[in-house]
Order: structure tokens, then sequence, then C-alpha cells
């Protein structure tokens, strides 16, 4: 087990942000160039050629040349890029009024009632925030008022957030991010066995845990939607005083198909719930669901009010999003086309020898690949080769992973048969010439 320590001025590499990273400045008046020249350093590009998009539709994306690209990666227009039903939500309330949450708005709380109905019952309470940062850092704070604890477990490779707080629970970061003083790291495998030796070591130190929090997919780590021991580790964690926080930022509003939420996948009923990302389709909205008790302990000690959480024209799109997920029936298009997406995926690899482990649920994947044919070594060089000979042919996905050697297909929920066909068609064109070449 690794417990995380403050680590001074390490270097800043980061398993989820360089891996993909573009190196260069660009040539002289170029927007790349102009870019580095106003925008912080910490800023990253995809890409070895970064791609300057200028409209989006569905799962199809467009450059300045006018030049088509297929989106396998971003889920924050989950319901797809400029969907007209939010675009015309959001124009509609952003010329009526927009403000804060503190004046009445029907709007605000009837889609605080209809969130609240897709969850377990005891989750009965939420906070709106802007971005899921934001909800992961009060879940934290929420966990630590009513529990009395200050220990935390993560998994190896977890990303939460940006904020001071949620940082040093982010070990994907990379070295140089500062990291929390009681916080612990588990593998991903034998979960349970390693929460409970988390939780033992916690003891010994006098360390009172408060949390597990767990991104239900795992995604920074490789995507495991179907890790073992998460409930077995969860049991634990709440006999030893702590509470659950499911991160639901990557795998929520249905994109693993067969629930609505990825807790719901593996049985389990969390005391905090944190959502964000695909939640207004672009839109900055993002919530905390818990149960009232726990909310409650960090009220009494703390108010919250966020200016721009839950404002009028974020609760449009937010509401339109709920909206198109069922009228659309997106859930039941990210358990089917996410099933053949997985089977064609699994017969590429059966082909390549590039390829190792594929996983997924719904529409979320992740693809295992090789350092050389047939060699079980993480393939970090093979990947950022992959996702660039893949950029090239106008498929765009990310990587992910410890290693920076998985791919990370997550594409927009409307995706389709004839959309996977198109992926997988390029993705085994890519990695047949990465093979000859190979030798």
């Amino acid at each position: 087990m690794q417990q995380t320590k403050n680590s001074g001025s390490a270097p800043t590499t980061s398993s989820i942000l360089d891996a993909n990273a573009y190196q260069g400045r660009g040539a002289d008046g170029t927007l790349v160039r102009r870019r580095a020249d106003v925008l912080a350093s910490a800023y990253r590009l995809f890409y070895r050629e970064p791609v300057q998009l200028v409209r989006g539709s569905g799962v199809h994306l467009y450059d300045a040349d006018g030049a088509e690209y297929l989106d396998a990666y971003n889920n924050v227009a989950a319901v797809g890029h400029a969907h007209p039903r939010v675009a015309a939500a959001v124009a509609r309330q952003v010329a009526t009024l927009t403000t804060h949450t503190r004046y009445l708005d029907a709007g605000l709380v009837g889609y605080a009632e209809r969130l609240l109905a897709t969850m377990p019952a005891a989750l009965d309470r939420l906070v709106l925030t802007c971005t899921g940062s934001e909800a992961n850092d009060l879940a934290l704070r929420a966990a630590c008022a009513v529990t009395g604890g200050t220990g935390v477990i993560v998994s190896e490779e977890a990303y939460h957030g940006n904020t001071a707080l949620v940082t040093g629970v982010s070990p994907s970061l990379g070295p140089g991010a500062p990291r929390g003083e009681h916080v612990w790291r588990v593998p991903v495998r034998e979960m349970a066995a390693a929460v409970a030796e988390a939780l033992a070591e916690m003891s010994a130190a006098g360390v009172r845990p408060a949390a597990l929090l767990v991104d239900t997919v795992l995604s920074s780590d490789g995507v495991h939607p179907d890790v073992d021991g998460l409930a077995a580790a969860t049991t634990a964690v709440r006999a030893a005083g702590g509470v659950l926080i499911a991160d639901e930022v990557q795998p929520g509003f249905a994109r693993t198909g067969a629930t609505f939420w990825g807790f719901e996948r593996h049985g389990l009923d969390p005391e905090l719930v944190t959502m964000g990302k695909p939640m207004g389709n672009g839109l900055p909205v993002a919530g905390l669901a818990g149960r009232r008790s726990v909310l409650d302990a960090l009220a009494a000690s703390t108010p919250y009010f966020n200016t721009f959480g839950g404002t009028h024209v974020s609760i449009a799109a937010a509401s339109a999003v709920l909206d198109v997920i069922e009228d659309e029936q997106l859930q039941a298009n990210a358990a089917r086309v996410g099933h053949e997406f997985l089977t064609a995926l699994r017969e590429v690899a059966a082909r390549r020898a590039l390829v190792g482990e594929v996983r997924g649920a719904g529409l979320y994947l992740g693809v295992d690949l090789r350092a050389a044919p047939g060699v079980d070594e993480p393939g970090t060089t093979t990947a950022a080769d992959v996702i660039n000979l893949m950029r090239r042919r106008r498929v765009l996905t990310s990587v992910c992973g410890p290693h920076g050697s998985t791919l990370k297909v997550r594409p927009p929920l409307p995706f389709s048969s004839g959309d996977v066909d198109r992926f997988c068609t390029e993705l085994d064109a890519v990695l047949g010439e990465l093979e000859a070449a190979a030798g």
C-alpha cells in the first residue's frame, strides 16, 4: 500500500495530461505559437499535430479547413455536440433571466427532484457547483465533517479534479502535484484486500478514515469497469467509520448503458455522489448528491454558496440533457452500441498482436496496447503512435492508464453502429501499419 506524501519539487509528469500532449511551440505567427505566447504553460494541447476545431454536430467535429472528424473521446457533449434541444433551451433562458440560487426558482427545484429520482432513495439532497472538481472538493469536506476522520483511500492513478484539496487525491497528476497528508493509494486489482491493508495502516498511524473515493469505471487507471472487490472494500471502509464517495463525472448519466449511474453496476449505495462533465452538455454545471445527514454535518459548520452553481441557464441545459437522454433512449443506445463496440474491438485484438486486453461498459472502453507485437509490456509509445495516426485518419481518441498505454474510447452517447465500424476499421489499419513497420 502506498500512502502519498508531499513530494516537494518533483517534475510535473501526468499520466492523463502529458501522455497525449503537444510538445512544441509552433512557428511564428501561427495560432499554436500565439497561444503559447499568451496562455500559461500549464495548458496542454492534444496530438503531435494540434487540431483547430470550429464546429460540432452529434458525434462529428469539424476543423478550420472544413475536414470532418469522428469524435470517440469527448464525454462533455454527452448527448452530442451542439444538440439543438440543449442549444434552444440555453438560448431561451439566457435571453430571459440568469441569476444565482438565493432566489426561488421552480426550475432548480424541479431539476433536483428529477435528478434525485434517478438515485437510491437515501440520496435525498443536492448541491450544485460549476465543475466536478468543486463537487469532489465539497464531497471530501462533507465526508470529513460527518466522520471526524481525515484518511482518504483512492485508486493508484485516480483523478478527481484540480482544487488544492482534490489535487491531493489525484495521483495521476504526477509526482510534482502536492499530495494530501492522509491519502492512501490502492491498486485496482485485488482492491478489497488492498483497502483492508490501507485501513490497517491508517489505524496503526492513528488516522481515522473519512472516505473511499472512487471513479466507478476507474477511468484514469486504464478503464476498469468490472473491478472485483469494490463492494467488499466499501463495507470495510464503513465498518472503520468512513463513507463511500462515488465519483460519477466519468461513468454517470447513462454512459455505462446497463445503468444510469456507474455505482449501480456494482450494487453500491453511496453516501455521496459527485457528477459533472456531461451534466450540461458543455455548460459549466456539476453537483453533489448526498444523504441529508451527511450534508447537514457540513452545513452545520460551514455554509456553502456558489455564484454560478445552479444558475437558471445551467439548469436549462441540465434539464434539456435529461430530456434528450430519455427521449432519444440514449441509455439503451449506449448499452446496445457499446456491446457492439466491445465485440468489434475484441475482434481487432484477435487479429493484431499489438493489442492486449479490451475492457468496457456501455460507451466507455479501454484498449491496452503492447510495446511490441506479442510482448506483454505496456505500449506507451505504441499508444502515442496509434492516437496520432488515428488523428490523421480523422478519428479522435486519447490514452489513459499508469503508462499512458491504454486507448480511452469515450464517445458521445449517440454513437452508432456505423461509427463503431469506422473506428474499428481505422484502428485495424493503423495497427497493421505499426506491426508491418515492426517487422
